[in-house]
């Protein structure tokens, strides 16, 4: 319940009163590219200049007293917005990816997810290289440990280490992370 009216609140933020929905009487309307020219009408008045300018008054921050206005295209503003947050939720997407693998497998399947491991190395996630151990298994870590070091040592040359192996339970893993750039790599095998 307490999240939904989180959601709720969110959303009526981002939605910005526009031309007869503005309820102040009167309103600062900010004009000019520069936002430096600034003065308090009445919401008609404002409304009127926006109507023969053949643009939108736009509540941009209802907030204040009185209510901060401007002249604007608003589906050029929605469009400028929704690009923007696209693009700031694009730069913070370095996720941390896992890989799990078993001390039992096959060299040409660990091959395989090393492969993995440096796809996502390349796309910019973090990599967790998790080696699992189940029953008999955990009396011999020596051969997850050997698994890992395979790992570590077909992905050197792009990633650095971030957490040397580590024994969590039932589990040893390592992280790493890319040394490059995102897309790097994949720039660098279509040059050879």
């Amino acid at each position: 319940m307490n999240q939904k009216v989180k959601l709720r609140r969110n959303k009526i933020a981002k939605e910005y009163r526009v031309n007869e929905r503005i309820r102040s009487s009167s309103v600062r309307l900010i004009s000019g590219e520069d936002q430096s020219n600034s003065k308090i009408l009445q919401t008609r008045e404002a409304l009127q200049m926006a109507i023969e300018n053949g643009l939108d008054l736009v509540e941009v921050s209802p907030n204040q007293d009185p209510p901060v206005c401007r002249l604007l295209d608003y589906g050029k503003f929605k469009y400028n917005i929704s690009k923007r947050d696209k693009k700031n939720k694009s730069k913070t997407t370095q996720s941390q990816r896992e890989v799990r693998l078993r001390p039992g497998t096959s060299k040409h399947d660990v091959d395989l997810k090393i492969k993995k491991v440096r796809s996502l190395l390349d796309d910019g996630s973090k990599v967790r290289v998790a080696v699992m151990l189940r029953g008999r298994e955990a009396a011999h870590p020596d051969f997850a440990m050997k698994v890992l070091r395979s790992v570590a040592e077909g992905v050197k040359d792009m990633a650095k280490l971030d957490k040397r192996p580590s024994n969590e339970g039932r589990t040893l893993s390592l992280v790493v992370s890319p040394a490059f750039p995102q897309g790097t790599m994949k720039n660098k095998e279509k040059e050879k």
